[in-house]
């Protein structure tokens, strides 16, 4: 699925909200600058969180509790020598909200067996066009985003 800039980007994902529920995960998987933290700001819109939403890389977690759903947004850019296994971070993919993470392939034994991946892809031509692809892992996010791109 392709988009010409940030705006179309985050109208996707600001559509895409609706259709989340408690324990969704999102991993998004993109060079930097891909439009991963932009499209999270989207979601959150999508989900009624009006906070300003920046990039967890030094916390690594944000929390977002004002909104039809908590956003729990994670980024895991820090931890690519390990440690995403001593967050807990399974509390907050099988909790009340739905959770964002940054970077995935740190997730290393704490990867969740349910998620939907998202590949984000900078156009070498275009620095404003981003094409996204989406991978559904497990049951749960074969069935709820089976309609996606």
């Amino acid at each position: 699925m392709d988009f010409r800039n940030e705006s179309a980007l985050q109208a996707f994902a600001e559509q895409l909200a609706p259709a989340l529920h408690a324990g969704d995960v999102l991993l998004l998987d993109g060079d930097l600058g891909a439009g991963k933290t932009s499209f999270t700001k989207g979601l959150a819109k999508g989900l009624g969180i009006t906070d300003y939403i920046k990039s967890p890389t030094f916390t690594i977690i944000r929390e977002y509790q004002a909104g039809r759903l908590p956003l729990y947004h994670v980024d895991l850019y820090r931890l690519e020598d390990g440690g995403a296994g001593d967050l807990g971070l399974e509390e907050y993919f099988e909790g009340d909200g739905v959770s964002v993470v940054e970077w995935p392939d740190f997730l290393g034994e704490a990867m969740p067996e349910d998620y939907l991946l998202i590949h984000f892809l900078k156009d070498p031509d275009d620095d404003n066009r981003r094409t996204l692809t989406f991978e559904p892992v497990g049951p749960r996010a074969a069935e709820r985003f089976a309609t996606i791109g």
